[in-house]
């Protein structure tokens, strides 16, 4: 059941149309614009969380479902990091205006690296508005990284044979992963390849966390460049970090960044 304030976001044209749900909060600048994981959406707990936080500082906040999740169209098939890249741009181009802060967790950071590195290439004005990222358990090269690679043989061969293999998940239901997936996400690869993201990059790291493991954020911190990261793990924490104290944890990141234009 949409949430009864649901607008929609028209992304793309032809067969590749897909209607894009968005919930939007109205307030002050810096913004904040929340950027979900890998078969995660706009109402999950830290979403959520934000959303109620945002509000209360009176700041604007944009949540949204990448197509094949939640509330917005398309099937969670046909998803590719390209393609989610391409929503995350529609939403954040047409409906956040002025100083933005990027919120991601899981895939959702990857993306927010990703579009980052793509506005500073396409869109030099537009990336200026980012003003930093907040991640959480960045999945960077996703598919790559911690597919891929770390697929067996016989899974490979699924992959690349069947169009897709059924992984399970201590989250719910197996996730789709596709032959799809994995070859369009090789477009996207920071492939350790030294970066300079060019504004500062907070990151939430869980040291208990089976999904991204804390040395492939080391990894992240290791390649990108200029002086901008700052670290911050969580010794107990998981992969969700959706705790009471996870989420304290992660206004007390935000607070500074959303009062820096104050």
């Amino acid at each position: 059941m949409p949430e009864p304030n649901t607008q929609y976001l028209d992304v793309g044209t032809g067969a590749d149309h897909r209607r894009i749900a968005v919930l939007r909060e109205e307030g002050r600048t810096p913004g904040l614009i929340w950027l979900p994981g890998f078969k995660s959406d706009m109402v999950s707990t830290k979403a959520t969380a934000l959303s109620d936080w945002a509000r209360k500082n009176g700041l604007a906040c944009i949540r949204f479902d990448y197509s094949g999740h939640g509330q917005s169209g398309g099937r969670f098939e046909e998803g590719t990091v390209g393609r989610w890249l391409e929503e995350a741009q529609a939403v954040f181009s047409q409906l956040t205006q002025g100083p933005t802060i990027v919120v991601g967790s899981s895939m959702g950071g990857y993306i927010a690296l990703l579009l980052v590195r793509r506005l500073m290439a396409e869109a030099p004005d537009e990336a200026a508005r980012i003003k930093a990222l907040v991640l959480i358990a960045p999945a960077w090269d996703m598919t790559e990284e911690l597919m891929w690679k770390e697929f067996p043989d016989e899974v490979r061969r699924e992959v690349m044979e069947k169009g897709v293999w059924l992984r399970p998940s201590a989250y719910g239901d197996p996730y789709p992963i596709t032959r799809g997936l994995i070859e369009e996400g090789r477009n996207h690869l920071f492939a350790r390849q030294p970066w300079d993201p060019g504004r500062p990059v907070h990151i939430l790291q869980g040291l208990q966390d089976p999904d991204v493991p804390p040395e492939h954020t080391q990894e992240l911190v290791q390649f990108l460049t200029g002086g901008w990261t700052k670290l911050i793990t969580v010794p107990d924490g998981d992969h969700r970090l959706s705790r009471p104290e996870d989420l304290e944890l992660l206004f007390k990141v935000l607070k500074p960044l959303t009062e820096a234009d104050q």
